[in-house]
């Protein structure tokens, strides 16, 4: 129902709402950019822990010290993509193919494929991977998403190892909630292979994703940036019902199997830098770890260039992906006055220029983190989305089409907030919503504290 701006009157009537929402039990080419030498100097938080003595094992590193124990003697299909790597850079579908009393017997694949050869949003069938000759099926090919009978005929376990990025909108955790139904409808085990959140598991931001807005997108009920890693995100859709748990029959959901097999030497504080582990690309678009928290920080304020024209758009020329804004019509110098002027704690704006598709130089605005702690990852995107309608003189928003205003609301997941947006444009009560959700985060971690496998 659409709900106004206005804060809950009492935390009580908070916890009540917030119990409903997660239930109170539970495009760039195809082929990858390089970094360039011309980026600028990041400015690094400083480091929220100090940095373990031996670096993260992965779960893909406990099972092979294990000595594969859990798949032994099985017939393995294996969920993955390029970042599914050990922590010494080794595919894990090279290690499964040669593990000892274990036959890899098919591929899995999510959004960009299994050697992120498709670009963003680009759906495809099943095809055969030319460097094992494994059969890759499709979970990103227009349909349901799930694993069929079929294609999960005469495989024992379901292997996951996804490396996700923290933000609610990233189609892995989807792919692999659809995975996990396929499976225990068809009685196949599933085990979670689990990785880091490149953000930490302390950092929760943004509002929770309404159960009318469930898609392709975002299938948990959890805030924008959720602080969970794959494997605890595995454990929620196992042990929560519906909405937010399994779509699936409870005879099915009582006689699954899911194992998550942890990380070693992990905490919730570490970010990325602090783990001793290269990034690999996940992604076009998201090839570093400062893209994962641009990601977070713009993504749901910058990325409705196609349909609201002029906006601000991420990126400079081809580079600084999640990190770099630009706005039709506005200079650098202009854009870097407006965005200053909007006083966000723990950011911070500076002019950067990337040549463009003809080589010229293309000037735009880069965003720092200076403050790691005072950051809210997403409070940027709903200033923006605000800043956007003043810049315009009008609000773009209140004349989007049926289908345009569901892809935002998809994304950004907030009866609320759409409502809101669409009546008050550049006059958009930013900072009550923000009060609202940090509120409700709080409820929310506390909630999803039993799913946590790491402190």
């Amino acid at each position: 129902m659409p709900l106004s701006s206005r804060l809950f009157p009492r935390s009580l009537s908070l916890l009540v709402t917030l119990c409903g929402l997660l239930g109170c039990s539970a495009s760039a080419p195809a082929t990858r950019p390089s970094v360039q030498a011309t980026l600028p100097t990041i400015t690094v938080p400083p480091p929220a822990v100090a940095p373990e003595p031996f670096p993260v094992m992965l779960g893909i590193d406990v099972l092979e010290a294990q000595g594969f124990a859990a798949i032994k003697g099985k017939r393995i299909g294996l969920l993955t993509h390029p970042a599914g790597v050990n922590r010494h850079g080794v595919s894990t579908i090279e290690i499964l193919r040669h593990a000892p009393g274990v036959t890899l017997v098919a591929l899995f694949a999510v959004e960009h494929g299994i050697n992120g050869e498709f670009p963003a949003s680009q759906n495809y069938n099943d095809y055969v991977d030319k460097r094992t000759g494994l059969k890759v099926f499709s979970l990103y090919d227009g349909k349901t998403g799930r694993p069929t009978k079929a294609q999960l005929k005469g495989i024992d376990t379901l292997v996951v190892d996804l490396q996700d990025i923290g933000s609610r909108s990233y189609t892995f955790a989807v792919r692999m909630k659809y995975a996990i139904e396929g499976c225990f409808e068809n009685g196949v085990e599933v085990i979670v292979l689990d990785r880091p959140n490149p953000l930490g598991g302390l950092k929760v931001s943004g509002p929770l994703l309404d159960a009318k807005y469930m898609s392709g997108v975002g299938q948990f009920r959890v805030p924008y940036v959720h602080g969970l890693t794959i494997g605890e995100l595995a454990r929620m859709v196992k042990d929560e019902l519906p909405p937010g748990g399994l779509a699936i029959s409870p005879a099915a959901r009582a006689g699954s199997k899911l194992t998550v097999i942890p990380m070693r030497g992990w905490k919730r504080a570490m970010r990325w830098p602090e783990t001793g582990l290269t990034f690999v690309a996940t992604s076009q678009l998201v090839q570093t770890y400062e893209a994962t928290v641009g990601y977070a920080m713009v993504g749901l304020g910058s990325s409705w260039n196609t349909f609201v024209n002029p906006g601000f758009s991420h990126g400079i020329g081809k580079e600084y992906p999640f990190r770099g804004l630009g706005y039709n019509g506005r200079t650098a110098e202009m854009l870097l006055q407006d965005l200053t002027a909007l006083k966000i704690p723990g950011v911070a704006f500076r002019k950067v220029s990337a040549p463009n598709k003809a080589g010229q130089p293309t000037p735009g605005v880069y965003v720092d983190i200076t403050d790691w702690n005072a950051w809210d990852p997403t409070e940027l995107s709903f200033e923006l989305l605000r800043l956007n309608c003043r810049l315009r003189g009008m609000n773009p928003f209140a004349k989007l089409s049926v289908e345009n205003a569901r892809t935002f609301n998809i994304h950004v997941g907030s009866e609320a907030w759409w409502t809101a947006l669409k009546r008050d444009g550049a006059k958009v009560d930013v900072e009550a919503f923000l009060k609202e959700w940090r509120a409700q985060n709080q409820i929310y971690q506390q909630q999803t504290r039993k799913f946590w496998l790491y402190d």
